[in-house]
């Protein structure tokens, strides 16, 4: 096989990281529109992630956020996003780089994507934290249904979210062999 000098797997996933940047500002600016509302999981762990220590410790390796009726002041920049949120009633100060980002999905018109982690020649499953090296480096995953969550369930569980069976499509499907 071909050695990728261009890197596609990681200018797709930064493209992807854009989506949810995009997404994430306009609701800032404009709120949600329609039915809309969103499921972030991100890593804890990860650099930049700010959370209070009482968070921390309920979700030390990763979380789903839900942005739907209870967050506030939500701020966006190119590298990250912040945002208010009440959880058990208390509410918190969630601040997430982007590159921390690893699914995204809006259950209300079933779209969302995983993105998992680039090594050298293996990824990283999100969902369960092992590596999986048959799987070419930085392939992302196009969910149909909602990511995978943290071990406990989110602090915000959207009402009526449709938990049904999509089709999983992986990108590396379509690639030439």
């Amino acid at each position: 096989m071909a050695v990728d000098h261009i890197r596609y797997d990681i200018l797709a996933q930064s493209a992807l990281r854009g989506v949810v940047r995009t997404v994430l500002a306009d609701a800032a600016k404009k709120g949600l529109p329609g039915e809309h509302h969103f499921k972030i999981t991100f890593n804890t762990t990860a650099p930049g992630v700010r959370l209070s220590e009482r968070m921390r410790l309920r979700y030390p390796q990763d979380m789903t956020i839900v942005l739907q009726h209870q967050f506030w002041d939500l701020k966006v920049t190119e590298e990250s996003f912040e945002v208010g949120l009440s959880f058990g009633g208390v509410a918190e100060r969630v601040f997430v780089p982007f590159d921390a980002v690893i699914a995204f999905y809006d259950p209300a018109v079933e779209f969302g994507f995983q993105f998992e982690t680039i090594e050298g020649g293996a990824t990283a499953d999100v969902s369960a934290g092992k590596p999986e090296p048959e799987k070419p480096a930085g392939t992302l995953t196009r969910l149909a249904t909602e990511p995978a969550k943290a071990d406990a369930p989110p602090p915000q569980p959207a009402p009526g979210a449709d938990s049904g069976g999509g089709e999983v499509v992986r990108l590396d499907r379509f690639r030439k062999k």
